[in-house]
Formats: structure tokens, sequence, C-alpha cells
């Protein structure tokens, strides 16, 4: 009971930091709003003749909390805010549509069997073999020149929806493995086989029968993306092929930052931060909430 306990504090730590984080990043125009900066306003009185913010440490002041973008004279505060938001953005419905891909082909995997579940599983062992960044790399200007021309400006949400794509459906492996596993071993029960003998067909069974005992390889499964899909997001974006701009993005900004590293340190230290507390406290949550589930031995 005691590790059970613990482990459910771990959820509650892990959830709450993930809550704060994602209130934030949703409130960004509000807290643009009331820091009186916009994601867009630069500042270019308070960069010297070589693009470097005046005062220590980026130009952190009582206006600008986390100082200046040098060169740019963006707020850094607002940008990893919004960058935040951006990334949420993103991985939040491509974890939504991998998790529900996964469960589809799970779900139909266990309880279907034989040649269905042969073809389904070796999809899937297909779709793990395949690497989420190279994947992403090789298809996301192909895919872009297939839509618009050499010289023709990709819009930023035609970006967005790649990248929510790909995700989805180079991700959701994970779940269908842990769905299909746990599918297999509701099908043996007495609920589902008598469901069976009364004449329920597979699509009112897997319905109203297997689905509802599903909630925790779903949930630990979806959870567990997210922390991957937040670093590749910022990964493929440190590339130059991640959300396009104007829209803040902390990839994007850490990378621009990487040749201000001895002049202004502070210029990757606040977004490379931000990025790190998301995928620790994404990664936290996703191990909690599956350690939870864990139908094992002791726990």
């Amino acid at each position: 009971m005691s590790f059970r306990l613990r482990r459910f504090r771990s959820v509650l730590v892990a959830g709450a930091g993930a809550l704060l984080l994602t209130a934030v990043a949703v409130a960004a125009p509000l807290i643009a709003a009331v820091y009186g900066t916009g994601p867009q306003d630069t500042f270019a009185d308070d960069l010297d003749a070589y693009g470097m913010p005046y005062g220590v440490a980026g130009g952190v002041s009582t206006v600008h909390w986390l100082g200046l973008e040098p060169g740019l004279g963006r707020d850094l505060l607002i940008q990893t805010i919004y960058g935040m938001r951006t990334s949420l953005a993103v991985v939040g419905p491509a974890v939504l549509l991998a998790t529900l891909l996964g469960t589809v082909v799970g779900g139909l995997a266990g309880l279907f069997g034989g040649w269905v579940d042969a073809l389904l599983t070796w999809v899937t062992d297909v779709a793990i073999a395949l690497p989420l960044l190279l994947c992403a790399i090789a298809v996301i200007r192909p895919l872009e020149l297939a839509f618009y021309g050499p010289r023709d400006a990709v819009p930023g949400w035609f970006r967005m929806v790649t990248l929510v794509g790909l995700f989805a459906v180079l991700g959701w492996t994970g779940v269908a493995r842990l769905v299909r596993t746990q599918v297999r071993a509701l099908r043996e029960r007495d609920f589902v086989t008598a469901a069976i003998a009364l004449g329920a067909g597979p699509g009112r069974i897997l319905r109203r029968e297997v689905l509802p005992h599903l909630g925790p390889p779903i949930v630990a499964g979806g959870s567990l993306l997210l922390p991957m899909f937040t670093s590749a997001a910022a990964a493929l974006s440190f590339l130059g092929l991640g959300v396009l701009e104007p829209t803040p993005d902390l990839g994007r900004t850490i990378q621009r930052s990487l040749g201000y590293l001895q002049t202004d340190p502070a210029y990757v230290l606040f977004p490379g931060l931000a990025l790190v507390c998301m995928v620790f406290v994404f990664t936290a949550l996703g191990e909690s909430v599956r350690r939870a589930f864990d139908p094992g031995p002791g726990r």
C-alpha cells in the first residue's frame, strides 16, 4: 500500500507540474497583455551597435525579465512562453491522434487474432523500425515541394500540420502494442466469452466490452508520447525543419542562440531550461502513470 501511495503522489506531483506548464503556455496571450509586450515586438533601442542587449545577462531588467534576443531585440520571456505554447500546439494533437491510431490497431489485432493479428503486428514492427527524426527529415521538404513550388513560401500552418501528421503516423506503435496485449487478455475473460456466445459482433464487443477496460494502457501509452514528441519537435526546429517564423519556437531559439554562447549565454540558458523542464515533467508524468497502471507483482 505504501508503494501505491507514493506512486499516487508521484502522479499528482508530475501532473501538477504538467498542468502548470500547460496553463502558462495556454495563457501566453494573457501573460503578454499583462506584461505589456507581444511576441513580435522588437526593442532595437535597447541593443548596441553590434546588436547585443545593454546590461548584464542579455539585458535582464525590470522591463525585460529574461532579457532580449541579440540581433532581433525581441523579449526573451515572451518568446520562451510562446515557444512552449507552440510546442504544445504540435505535441497535443499529435499525441491524441497517435493514441487513437494505436488504440484502433492494437484493439483490432488483439480482438480478431489469426491473420489479422499477424498482419497488424507486422505493420507495427515495421513502423517501430522507422526512426522518427530521420523519417521526418526525409519527408518534410519533399512533401512541401509537392504542394508548393521551390520559390513559394510555405505557410506556417502547413508545416505545423505536417509535423502533427508525421508524429501521429510514426508514433502510434507503443500504444498499439500495449492495447493489443490488454485486448488479448480481455478476450479470454468470461464477460467477453458470454458476449460472443450471445451473438455480439466484433464491433459491439470492442466498443461495449473491451474499450471500457482499456483506460490504463491507453493513458499510459499516450502519456509516454509527450516527452518523445516534445523533444522531437524541438530537434526538428533546431535543424530548421520545425515551426516556421514568425511563430516562436524553443528549438529555433536555441539554434539561433548558439552563435552567442560566449557573448550572451543567457540567450541559450532560458529557452533551454524551459525545454528541459517540459521534457522532464512530461517524462516524469509518463513514467509515473505507467508505474501506477503496471499490473506486475508488487506494484
